[in-house]
């Protein structure tokens, strides 16, 4: 068996709509899992105008998932940071501050799309910021930074059913330390900024943590905590996070790069990360906070 979720910002999904589907597609009955926002229906299989079907929706603002039914619910939530679990690229909000804005979000995204080397592409933007004051890092996550709506339902209603929560981030421990803290993830891995006399040196430490260490994150932690890499919902935007999304059992694709979407199945456009909830079957009524 299969199940069909349809999600839209709030107040944003005509309950029509839903049934129109469903009969179209001889469905089981809707089930709203939020009023006008989020519905579900089983199915017997995965109907083969899926992808037509999809597309005409994200005209509308809706995002459409089929997946099996069996497995639903994640032990394991595996989360990338930036552009995923706050709305911006700390690196870019770095380089505002250092003067070079706008050479580094053209180099970022480049490397999101797939376009550059990713470890390539971090040594080259980090070089950019010698010599900035270290204590600006403060400064941008207290000014700059802000958390992607939903980010704390989703953390906090895994964790509430017994769930882990990984932040891995091809970012900085600065940053993620901060956002781990204020959003209850268990633990989080990114790079280290590596500062002299108070000042950024504009290079990392090695290894650098790009996408090979996010799915060495995958593997180690489900070991670590007696569980298959099925029993994971990863998230992620950019090209550094495919490899991880492509072994977990359930690989959300987040307002994603092009070319990540293209490589992934599930792929969520319109709603927030309370989206992932509404993929594992939860109401909003079930969510945490």
């Amino acid at each position: 068996m299969y199940t069909a979720v349809l999600i839209a910002k709030p107040g944003s999904l005509d309950p029509a709509l839903a049934e129109a589907l469903r009969n179209a597609w001889s469905g089981a009955d809707v089930v709203w899992l939020a009023p006008d926002e989020a519905a579900e229906f089983a199915l017997a299989e995965v109907p083969a105008n899926f992808w037509s079907v999809w597309k005409d929706l994200q005209g509308q603002g809706v995002d459409l998932i089929v997946q099996p039914s069996e497995g639903r619910r994640k032990k394991m939530l595996l989360a990338d940071m930036d552009s995923t679990m706050i709305q911006q690229e700390c690196i870019d909000e770095l380089a505002e501050e250092a003067g070079v804005g706008a050479h580094v979000k053209d180099i970022t995204a480049r490397a999101m799309n797939g376009e550059l080397d990713f470890e390539g592409a971090l040594t080259e933007r980090v070089a950019l910021l010698k010599g900035l004051d270290a204590a600006v890092i403060d400064k941008v996550l207290d000014t700059r930074i802000t958390l992607m709506p939903g980010g704390r339902e989703l953390v906090a209603t895994m964790k509430a059913q017994g769930g882990y929560a990984a932040l891995v981030s091809g970012g900085f421990t600065a940053f993620t330390s901060r956002v781990a803290s204020q959003l209850g993830f268990d633990e989080n891995r990114a790079n280290t900024l590596i500062a002299e006399n108070g000042a950024l040196t504009g290079d990392v430490a090695r290894p650098i943590l790009g996408r090979e260490a996010k799915i060495e994150a995958l593997e180690q932690i489900t070991a670590t905590l007696g569980i298959a890499e099925a029993d994971v919902i990863a998230v992620g935007d950019g090209a550094n996070d495919l490899g991880m999304l492509s072994r977990a059992g359930m690989g959300v694709a987040l307002h994603a790069k092009p070319s990540v979407q293209e490589q992934c199945d599930i792929r969520v456009n319109h709603g927030d990360l309370t989206a992932l909830l509404y993929l594992q079957g939860y109401a909003k009524s079930e969510f945490a906070s």
